[in-house]
């Protein structure tokens, strides 16, 4: 079969347009032969399950042509429609996929059955680029090396203690975006704050990860280009993703495989000199007694010196632990910061003046910039925070979980195997939970507001734009540091305009999906330099 696809694209290559027309017509059967022949299992036995409800579907490609650009809010749709106790099965080509859309069924699948969810499914794509399946964190498999990985990380890496020690960092690249905004304020232009608080959340992870010298040679703009290329390769649509017997024929494969092997060639590359510098000169990188003279200690450091501890750890394993720091930790901090910005303004009489009284208030007289220790009584804005993971979670869809066997849940019978999608941006849109789901309320939040007692590490099911159970994600407390303190800044250092011309309800929200969901439209803000008293 591989052969007759691999015949008909050649020949596509020299035929008139009419003949490659038909050809391509015959390669579409062949393909879809291929990756829907054999080894279904009995459809007797499935007939004989109760499984959860599924729309109509089509023949070969299933349910593909229900999911739109916005992935979570097509699914959240076909939820409403389909699943009133918020489980849905759908077939993605070939493949099934429990879809996830509210609180209860969220809590079955990551705390009640956590244990038979708490696996990955397979991608070729993070497997080339992650050093192998069983490498890195995020996409690894339930089993000895995730759990060592991710023993490692949370217990060396993202303690309380850690996260502390890295606030004269955070501080340091705050006061660098802030000189930056300060300029574009003194001439009146316009800043792109998306790609303002990018850079910084970059910068902030590049200097977390490889020290405070970073920035040599440029390598920080490097980590930037790799992570966006990681983002769309692993966040694109993949044809083997839904058809796996695709992955037989090589001609597919090698369309993305080129682009994945030089992805991975370049970050190698990066990783392995940056780790070569590290083991040249480790008191220079503050190794000796594992902090320099600041107190800070990079993560290279750390899992160098206890690579020993973790029986098993490669070289290859720590780069792949690497760039899914650096991946998931600019991202999620950039991407919350420029949504909580946008939501913001669009209402700044209200939300925005509220945010700066409470900052500048809180903020001890004449100290140029907010630090860390003055957040701890900032409650509007943790809330602001919270509010912008509810409306705007930077991964909508959680990355897959995988039963790891048959089971049963919520009645519902579930074949090993089958996908899971947690739909995070449904769940904390979900009206049975949420007064007013789809407005940007932070007061919510607040002593006295309806979801005041509402946490956000995976304890209330409401709220998991984090995840949680056994998958939760190890850095939230680094990523949502990160996000404080420089939210507070931009609040204290500037009051806010939108460009000459542009009003409020002019800003537009609409989303681009991938890996992560960003804006499709850049955030330009004209800062005003606030003068501290």
């Amino acid at each position: 079969m591989a052969r007759c696809v691999e015949v008909v694209y050649h020949l596509m290559q020299q035929t008139p347009l009419q003949l490659q027309a038909l050809l391509l017509l015959s390669l579409i059967i062949l393909l879809l032969r291929l990756a829907t022949t054999g080894g279904g299992g009995s459809s007797k036995q499935a007939k004989a399950k109760r499984l959860p409800p599924s729309p109509p579907a089509l023949p070969i490609i299933g349910h593909l042509h229900l999911v739109g650009d916005l992935p979570h809010v097509s699914l959240r749709s076909l939820s409403r429609t389909h699943a009133a106790d918020g489980l849905m099965l759908l077939h993605l080509g070939s493949v099934p996929n429990l879809v996830v859309s509210s609180p209860r069924a969220a809590q079955a699948v990551m705390r009640t059955n956590d244990h038979l969810f708490a696996s990955r499914p397979p991608s070729r794509i993070a497997d080339a680029l992650l050093y192998g399946w069983s490498s890195d964190i995020a996409f690894s498999p339930y089993g000895e090396h995730w759990r060592q990985a991710r023993r490692l990380v949370t217990t060396h890496l993202f303690t309380v203690k850690k996260v502390q020690l890295f606030r004269i960092a955070r501080q340091q690249e705050v006061k660098v975006v802030i000189s930056r905004i300060r300029e574009a304020a003194a001439a009146s232009v316009a800043v792109d704050l998306g790609e303002v608080v990018n850079t910084y959340a970059n910068d902030v992870v590049c200097r977390a990860v490889s020290g405070k010298f970073f920035r040599a040679e440029g390598r920080n703009k490097m980590f930037r280009e790799l992570i966006e290329e990681n983002s769309a390769l692993v966040g694109g649509f993949h044809m083997e993703d839904y058809f796996p017997r695709l992955a037989k024929v090589r001609l597919l494969h090698r369309f993305v495989r080129n682009n994945v092997e030089t992805t991975h060639k370049r970050w190698d590359e990066l990783l392995e000199a940056i780790i070569r510098d590290h083991e040249k000169n480790p008191m220079h990188h503050g190794r000796e007694n594992g902090v320099d003279e600041q107190g800070e200690s990079d993560f290279i450091d750390v899992l160098l010196s206890v690579q020993q501890e973790f029986h098993g750890i490669t070289r290859d394993h720590i780069k792949a632990i690497l760039m899914d720091l650096f991946g998931a930790g600019t991202d999620t901090s950039s991407l919350v910061l420029e949504f909580a910005m946008a939501e913001l303004m669009r209402k700044p009489d209200q939300l925005m003046v509220k945010l700066q009284a409470e900052v500048r208030r809180g903020t001890p007289a004449g100290q140029e910039f907010v630090e860390e220790h003055n957040l701890a009584g900032m409650t509007y804005l943790k809330a602001v925070v919270k509010e912008a993971l509810r409306l705007h979670p930077p991964a909508p869809l959680l990355l897959p979980h995988l039963a790891m066997a048959d089971c049963d849940l919520d009645g519902y019978s579930i074949p090993s195997e089958t996908r899971v999608i947690v739909n995070a941006w449904a769940i904390g849109r979900d009206p049975g939970s949420w007064e007013k789901p789809d407005d940007f309320v932070p007061e919510r939040f607040l002593e006295g507001g309806t979801a005041a007692a509402v946490d956000l590490t995976g304890k209330d099911f409401q709220f998991v734009p984090f995840g949680a159970g056994r998958r939760i994600c190890p850095g939230l407390n680094f990523g949502l540091a990160t996000v404080e303190i420089m939210l507070a800044n931009l609040a204290y250092c500037f009051d806010w305009e939108l460009p000459v011309g542009m009003e409020r309800d002019e800003i537009d929200m609409t989303e681009v999906f991938g890996l992560t969901v960003r804006r499709k439209e850049k955030l330009m803000l004209v800062p005003n330099t606030h003068v501290v008293a």
